[in-house]
């Protein structure tokens, strides 16, 4: 008779924190299985150093293996589950299908880009989701500014030093912060283009940047932002977009070849095909993390609307997630002898977003910073975070700090690999179809 098994679908922040927290727990309890499309974990959070040259790529993947060393790991695109014979269906990289039972079954599916029925959005946008989009973006940045270098057309050379970041949340800031300070460096190396001012867009429906952050700290981001010649435009977004640009819904014609989408996101199309009940398109779970009706079930991290205790659910983000995957852990564990389950308690730990360069907000515990010290808070709490790569990244910075960054195109990446309307970066790294 074989063990029992517990599957986890998904090593996003739940899903990895569910599986390590698992191996210190009930490894001698239960196999422990995790299908992910990629072998490494991803840390989301320094993508935007990534694109601007500050991280090497391999930085913000640490391998599975590595710290999951008693965990099977099965490479595949998890894309239905048989409720009544506990099995996980997947999709390996070479498109063949396969199934596998579970006794315990941890969802942390995670999340992919949110689309908006916008004209030419899905054809001429890039999301902002994984490694690929990354890299892609790092060399679309180069790209564009030695081409302007090189055009004679005045407005060609205009919409290619033209930049539009959709979304001023967490991620459009600082993709909109790094990327300026980024294409301002490359620039300077290119005498033609002396003249040629980089104009930066961040725009966003909400009445401020970053919403979800404090009063005090979006106006700090929106004066730092503002202060580097960001055009930062609130209550505007994009109407339609063409090859030649964009059509804002103030009724504006913006010529560019770069949009960069990062509105937001919504739970893999794999939570709607269940037919389970969600809410708000995520998985609605009791307050010990698993599916009513199905207490074999749990569900965590962007694919779960985990209760908060007053009517809401916890937002999409990591240290949410990470919370919840361990407290799934802790219950699986409990359900074979080990420990005591225990509901979803939320608290808020404070939010950090670096601005490049030396600057960050950052309200650790509800203390708010900026400048230095919240630069030095954001990093601090990253290296913290981070399950790997520790030493490596702070050399990265050390570097960034002492030297130019290297501004060449990899081309790696081509632009059809990294369509908007795909599942999931990591659907798109291991080439398998999106379910």
């Amino acid at each position: 008779m074989r063990r029992p098994r517990i599957v986890i679908a998904g090593a996003g922040f739940a899903g990895f924190h569910a599986a390590r927290t698992l191996v210190k727990l009930a490894r001698r309890a239960a196999e422990i299985v995790l299908v992910n499309t990629t072998d490494y974990f991803l840390y989301l959070p320094l993508l935007p150093e990534v694109s601007a040259g500050i991280l090497d790529p391999r930085r913000v993947t640490v391998p599975l293996t590595t710290p999951l060393p008693e965990v099977r790991l099965i490479l595949g695109h998890a894309d239905g589950i048989d409720v009544d014979r506990h099995r996980l269906h997947y999709t390996d990289p070479d498109g063949v299908a396969h199934e596998i039972e579970y006794d315990r079954l941890v969802l942390s599916v995670g999340s992919v880009n949110k689309l908006l029925p916008i004209p030419g959005i899905a054809e001429y946008a890039r999301g902002y989701r994984g490694v690929p989009e990354a890299l892609f973006l790092r060399d679309h940045l180069i790209r564009e500014i030695e081409m302007a270098d090189a055009t004679e057309d005045i407005e060609q050379r205009e919409a290619r030093c033209t930049f539009v970041v959709v979304g001023a949340g967490y991620t459009g800031t600082e993709v909109a912060a790094h990327g300026q300070l980024f294409t301002e460096a490359i620039a300077e190396r290119h005498p033609r283009l002396t003249a040629q001012p980089m104009r930066w867009m961040l725009l966003d429906i909400a009445d401020r940047p970053l919403p979800e952050l404090d009063p005090k700290l979006s106006a700090i981001a929106d004066r730092v932002l503002r202060s580097r010649g960001i055009e930062v435009r609130m209550g505007t977004s994009v109407k339609e977009a063409t090859p030649e640009g964009v059509v804002l819904t103030d009724g504006e014609m913006v010529r560019t070849r770069s949009l960069i989408w990062c509105v937001g996101v919504r739970p893999d199309p794999l939570v709607e095909s269940l037919g389970l009940p969600t809410e708000k398109g995520r998985l609605v779970v009791d307050e010990y993390l698993t599916i009513p009706g199905h207490p074999e079930i749990y569900a965590c991290g962007d694919a779960a609307a985990v209760p908060t205790g007053d009517g809401g659910v916890a937002p999409m983000t990591a240290q949410h997630a990470v919370r919840a995957g361990k407290l799934v852990a802790r219950n699986i564990a409990a359900s074979y002898g080990q420990g005591k389950r225990r509901p979803y308690r939320h608290t808020d730990l404070g939010f950090v977003v670096d601005l490049g360069g030396a600057q960050a907000a950052a309200n650790p515990f509800g203390i708010p910073l900026s400048g230095l010290i919240a630069k030095t808070v954001t990093r601090g709490y990253h290296l913290f975070a981070m399950p790997g790569n520790r030493i490596r990244v702070a050399a990265d910075w050390l570097l960034d700090a002492l030297l130019p960054r290297q501004a060449v195109q990899l081309g790696l990446i081509p632009p059809q690999a990294v369509p908007l309307d795909r599942a999931s970066p990591e659907t798109i790294a291991t080439g398998m179809p999106s379910s």
